[in-house]
């Protein structure tokens, strides 16, 4: 077990806690997502993603219309909007229960979103100030990152979060407090603006603003992160982390990803934004369930048919 029990996150009318972790499924509206597997530019290719999401044990699915780095196109407001609102009036009528996330750092394509949306993810640590207050006004859960400062679509270049000539144990436990004191401020603030404590997750972000020495430090302190009193999303999927911990390309960071899912899910981390659904719904509860959090779907083996039990020595 944790040292702490996990916070439950409410929304849409599910609770997701210990003995129920959710699997947040991630749909691409883009032409240029880091990973191949994930780029749906064409509507159809989307839902067709979507419905097999949901097939695979998805209990919250993410739409972005933007890449997360800086290469490929900008793309303005206007096109953020068109690229994931019709994607999420489409899900809300094809999967009315279905908790649906939105991927933006823009309070003007969340407000776009108002009714179909239920959890705004700021991948951009509050870049935009308003969008926690859109979050609040639509009712909508929040999810609090950490970039350590840098601003939408930049990545990490000589980052550093002590001074330098330190040890790589000061550094590392440099970017954790860090990301506890900014996760820490963030929930607080979405709190005070509106959100309910129950819809407000935290994210670490890990890659975001960080090294790979950064991002695995971060991860193994994600019981510290759970301290916080606050639902913890973990988004480890295929990530340059796993990439350069094994020195593999995306394709083939199925198996690290995995690896760091359940280290993640066995120190109390609630959420887990993934590519490949089927594989963490079934990782995240059998850890759940090793744990003792979440019983086993079926315990037939050494069970008595209806006769007496037999003792052993």
């Amino acid at each position: 077990m944790t040292s702490h029990s996990p916070a439950p996150l409410r929304l849409r009318g599910h609770t997701f806690d210990a003995s129920r972790p959710a699997v947040m499924a991630i749909v691409n509206r883009t032409s240029d997502s880091f990973w191949s597997g994930n780029r749906h530019s064409c509507l159809e290719s989307a839902l067709h993603a979507l419905d097999a999401a949901v097939a695979a044990g998805a209990d919250i699915v993410d739409v972005g219309g933007v890449r997360a780095g800086q290469d490929g196109d900008w793309v303005d407001d206007a096109e953020e909007i068109e690229r994931v609102v019709p994607f999420l009036r489409a899900a809300r009528e094809r999967h009315p229960d279905l908790v649906l996330s939105l991927d933006t750092w823009r309070s003007s394509v969340a407000r776009a979103a108002a009714g179909n949306v239920d959890l705004i993810n700021d991948t951009w640590a509050g870049h935009d100030p308003e969008l926690v207050c859109v979050a609040a006004e639509l009712g909508a859960g929040y999810v609090v990152s950490h970039t350590g400062g840098l601003p939408p679509r930049t990545d990490p270049v000589a980052i550093r979060y002590a001074d330098e000539g330190v040890s790589r144990e000061q550094e590392d436990a440099a970017v954790v407090t860090s990301v506890v004191r900014t996760l820490r401020e963030g929930a607080e603030r979405a709190v005070a603006e509106g959100v309910a404590p129950e819809r407000v997750l935290i994210d670490p972000t890990l890659d975001f603003g960080k090294t790979t020495h950064h991002s695995l430090a971060v991860l193994r302190a994600t019981a510290e992160i759970v301290a916080l009193g606050f639902p913890v999303l973990q988004a480890l999927s295929r990530k340059d982390f796993v990439g350069e911990t094994l020195d593999l390309p995306a394709d083939d960071r199925l198996e690290g990803t995995l690896a760091a899912t359940a280290v993640a899910t066995w120190l109390g981390a609630t959420v887990f934004r993934a590519h490949d659904v089927r594989a963490t719904r079934r990782v995240v509860d059998m850890v759940a369930s090793i744990r003792g959090d979440r019983p086993p779907s079926v315990a037939r083996r050494g069970e008595s048919p209806g006769g007496p039990g037999v003792r052993l020595r």
